[in-house]
């Protein structure tokens, strides 16, 4: 049974949260504060996260931060903040996705079966290896300099396409689609979010980047 760890404050919305959830066959633990969520999170580790970021005790964003120090869990932001800028802060410190309050809960569902569905393992695969790392699709693994990189399931997600097609140009548009979603085709500050990411992880040198390479306005494409 998949474990859901919702982290809010608003007990009419965890009520709502964990009704459907558990309809649906997901185990539900609720933290009404971000202590707690680590907390719980640390004893049971969840198999996905469900994150308000306005917490009474911290932000949502040092939550995602601590969480992300050793979970690679999905983690879903609900927030009522709009601003690209707080979109863009959650994602950098290790959300997989952004949902605005108030938001239909058949939406927030796809959401969590697209994350999980992300997050599960490659059947087969292959091996692709570059100067600086090596990428094992079946495994779900990067190795880099002898070491195991830690990547969030998005940032895996979106390497994954781009290996996969490799030498190929990928649009904008498709890769937000395949990751995010269709309703998330014109969000390319998502892309530059875990682009950066991704390159400081992984390229000897994030500002020249050998293997990670973007077409201005078109898209990007994985050179080995």
């Amino acid at each position: 049974m998949t474990l859901v760890l919702v982290v809010e404050d608003e007990p009419q919305m965890v009520r709502t949260l964990r009704i459907n959830l558990k309809v649906r066959g997901y185990e539900v633990l609720a933290a009404p504060d971000g202590r707690a969520a680590l907390d719980l999170a640390a004893r049971r580790r969840p198999d996905v996260v469900i994150l308000d970021l306005g917490l009474p005790d911290m932000d949502g964003t040092e939550v995602i931060r601590g969480l992300r120090g050793w979970l690679s869990a999905p983690i879903i932001v609900l927030s009522a903040r709009h601003a690209s800028a707080d979109k863009v802060a959650a994602l950098d410190a290790g959300a997989d996705d952004y949902v605005t309050k108030p938001f239909g809960m058949d939406e927030l569902l796809a959401r969590l079966r697209a994350a999980i569905r992300r997050a599960a393992p490659v059947e087969e695969g292959v091996v692709v290896s570059t100067d600086a790392f090596t990428v094992d699709l079946a495994a779900k693994r990067v190795v880099r300099e002898g070491a195991d990189v830690r990547l969030t399931p998005t940032e895996w997600h979106v390497l994954e396409l781009l290996v996969r097609h490799s030498g190929r140009l990928i649009s904008q548009r498709q890769l937000l689609r395949e990751v995010w979603g269709p309703s998330y085709e014109t969000e390319t500050n998502y892309l530059r979010v875990y682009l950066a990411q991704l390159r400081r992880k992984l390229e000897p040198d994030p500002s020249r980047p050998r293997h990670l390479i973007i077409e201005p306005g078109m898209g990007y494409r994985f050179e080995p």
